[in-house]
């Protein structure tokens, strides 16, 4: 339950169209429900806005399907990542309304069609066409959480001027994911262009110095432009909540102005 649908209800309650023992039925599954192998978190769309994100790649089919049902009971949707072909097609037969994204690596379900926020799109910026799985978790992630979002892909620096024609899109973007493997240099890149948050994804992309993902991941740690935020390799989900809570206290804060 998160807080529109929570406001709702009690707004039902104290009109008088909902009464209180329907009110507490509806309440009784926060703060979680234990299914035994998963203790799936109720709360999490109420305190983050969002709703519980399943990690499927160490579960089985039916574990995720469990969870999945349990968070789809109480009329929420679901993001399913890190989903392997086999299981992504087991989860589609096995969830009503799921829909795969075979290159981003996940499964959703969406109870309703996701508010979408209003403003600039984000930018999802990535190095290589071979970095563009990562992107796409990225993508889809801040799809689920109503934030529009722009992909601009293969802009890396072995031809760096590619980026400059989307110099407009990016300055006017509210935030910037740069997704980049070999050694990384598109983050400093972005980072000292822009002025809003950019978060930085390097990915296993590369020969044997890259170290699947650990040189970009040292290069964007110690990059040149200051302040940017950098997550684990691969890690598009990660990058994508990241700008979903700097997006959420930004406009909670324009709010309470």
């Amino acid at each position: 339950m998160d807080e529109r649908r929570l406001r709702e209800l009690l707004e039902r309650v104290r009109a008088g169209q909902t009464d209180p023992d329907t009110a507490v039925r509806e309440l009784e599954a926060l703060p979680f429900a234990d299914l035994g192998y998963a203790r799936v978190d109720h709360h999490r769309a109420l305190r983050q806005g969002m709703p519980e994100v399943i990690l499927g790649e160490a579960k089985t089919v039916d574990e995720i399907a469990g969870i999945a049902r349990e968070l789809i009971r109480t009329k929420n949707s679901v993001l399913i990542t890190r989903v392997s072909p086999d299981k992504a097609q087991q989860l589609c037969r096995l969830l009503p309304g799921a829909r795969q994204s075979e290159r981003a690596r996940v499964v959703t379900v969406e109870h309703e069609p996701t508010p979408v926020h209003e403003g600039e799109p984000v930018c999802v910026v990535t190095a290589g066409t071979s970095d563009i799985p990562v992107a796409e978790e990225a993508l889809e992630t801040l799809r689920m959480s109503g934030i529009r979002a722009t992909p601009i892909l293969d802009v890396g620096v072995a031809g760096i001027h590619r980026l400059f024609g989307h110099l407009d899109l990016l300055s006017s973007a509210p935030a910037v994911i740069v997704v980049a493997g070999m050694e990384g240099a598109l983050a400093s890149v972005v980072g000292g262009i822009v002025g809003v948050p950019v978060v930085a994804v390097p990915t296993s992309v590369g020969y044997g110095a890259a170290l699947h993902g650990l040189t970009p991941l040292l290069g964007m740690l110690t990059g040149c432009a200051s302040g940017i935020t950098v997550v684990n390799i691969d890690n598009g989900f990660g990058a994508a909540m990241a700008v979903v809570r700097i997006m959420r206290a930004t406009r909670r804060r324009e709010h309470q102005a």
